[in-house]
């Protein structure tokens, strides 16, 4: 008799499933025999302050590991939610036009570096069906994902897939600008650089319906110059 691969959990990317497995998920799945623990957390950076060549046990940097545990928690606290249980409860809305938040101010951190990304988002979708969320839920899920190592592009679809998965919209749209601090702060030092990407479904993407050029034109007349 053959032999089948079972597993608790797949990525929907994987080029190679098992058999069987309970639950297919994007989702950053931690197991309880792999958590983490600030302790461990806090020694890694004290060595690191020692390689640095830097005295850990100085008055100025005693407490850092402590607090440097405490941000990453704060920082990368996007692994510990999941963008299902934010775009919820979903209201029936006899309201079918567009609905956007704009200037959604977060930060995230770049996966090469771990250097620090400030972003601004803007999130449209055109509900189906009168599947609506209350606007929170899109700050929120921005930074669900943002709150994680991150590549910008990445982020924007990440985003984009989630609403389609959970709302199942007639389009939704998302636009982020980005300032990354892997390129001001070293390398080519460009501080006033910003990276823009967007990615788009259902209505947005056909440019003779209008959808897009209404959201971007929405964005333009919201826009803070002063970021």
């Amino acid at each position: 008799l053959g032999c089948g691969v079972a597993t608790l959990h797949v990525k929907p990317h994987s080029s190679i499933k098992p058999h069987f497995w309970v639950e297919e998920t994007s989702d950053w799945i931690i197991y309880p025999w792999e958590a983490v623990s600030n302790e461990t957390i806090e020694n890694n950076i004290q060595r690191v302050l020692e390689c640095l060549g830097e005295d850990p046990n100085r008055e100025g940097l005693i407490d850092t590991p402590k607090r440097v545990a405490r941000a990453y928690a704060e920082w990368f606290d996007g692994y510990q939610k999941k963008a299902k249980d934010i775009l919820k409860p979903i209201f029936n809305e006899d309201y079918d036009e567009m609905i956007s938040l704009c200037n959604i101010e977060s930060i995230s951190h770049c996966e090469h570096h771990m250097a620090r990304i400030d972003i601004r988002a803007h999130v449209a979708y055109i509900p189906k069906d009168g599947k609506v969320v209350g606007l929170s839920k899109l700050a929120r899920l921005v930074d669900c994902f943002a709150h994680r190592l991150q590549i910008q592009e990445r982020l924007t679809q990440e985003i984009v897939n989630a609403v389609e998965k959970y709302l199942s919209p007639q389009g939704c749209m998302v636009v982020i600008e980005g300032k990354h601090g892997c390129v001001s702060s070293r390398g080519i030092k460009k501080q006033n650089s910003v990276m823009v990407t967007s990615a788009v479904t259902g209505v947005f993407k056909d440019t003779n319906k209008g959808a897009r050029q209404e959201f971007l034109s929405l964005i333009q007349n919201v826009k803070h110059n002063d970021w």
